[in-house]
């Protein structure tokens, strides 16, 4: 079975490729079903939340701050209804960097909206790069790389997920090196996963390759 995954429908922002995400899909043996409108397809296996511009900071009652982006709320909106819907159902969920900031909100966490200094954000277009380290077990993250301690990544942000700010109902699996949050789980939900880096990308591949793997078998169960 090819099983149909959701992802939201927006114009990518400068420097990201809708058809990355598509082809990372593709290569694990999924299909992407790409959603514009309220309602959560019948025949949808699972959700993908992508990459783009800031999530609103009324979202989780702060004002926005210097230096970030103008919000899209009707895409906040739209990817927030989808992501409900998903949970409810109890649906498979990837979530992957303003995803996983959505997903962190959406669970009642918040952001810190501007991180000082230039080591997480992209450089014209290029990704910077660090490491990660898992937490103990590493829960499915591990089991995605198979017991491995740390993991490179590319970055391209500039909020993120502090351990205080983060949902009472995620786990963290990651840390960055300044003690970000880079990966979660939902402690309630079957298959639910977010991480801050683009392994969508062509500079992440085919490191990335099991974690899109994982993803879809877990949208065939």
């Amino acid at each position: 079975m090819i099983p149909s995954i959701v992802v939201p429908h927006w114009r990518a922002p400068t420097f990201e490729r809708t058809q990355y995400y598509y082809g990372s899909l593709r290569r694990a043996g999924g299909e992407p079903l790409v959603v514009d409108g309220p309602e959560l397809p019948a025949d949808a296996a699972g959700l993908l939340l992508t990459g783009g511009v800031d999530v609103d900071a009324h979202l989780y009652e702060e004002r926005r701050r210097p230096g970030t982006d103008k919000p899209n709320r009707r895409r906040d909106a739209h990817e927030l209804g989808l992501l409900r819907q998903a949970l409810e159902r109890d649906l498979p969920v990837l979530a992957l960097c303003r995803g996983h900031q959505l997903l962190n909100v959406a669970m009642g966490g918040s952001l810190v909206q501007y991180i000082e200094g230039d080591g997480h954000r992209d450089d014209e277009g290029l990704s910077r790069w660090h490491e990660v380290s898992l937490a103990a077990g590493g829960g499915r993250l591990g089991d995605v790389y198979r017991g491995g301690r740390e993991i490179r990544v590319n970055s391209r942000h500039h909020q993120g997920v502090t351990p205080e700010r983060l949902a009472p109902s995620l786990v963290p699996l990651a840390y960055s090196p300044d003690g970000l949050v880079e990966a979660v789980e939902s402690r309630e939900h079957r298959w639910v996963l977010g991480v801050q880096w683009h392994p969508e990308r062509p500079e992440m591949h085919p490191a990335s390759a099991p974690l899109f793997a994982a993803f879809v078998a877990a949208c065939r169960e």
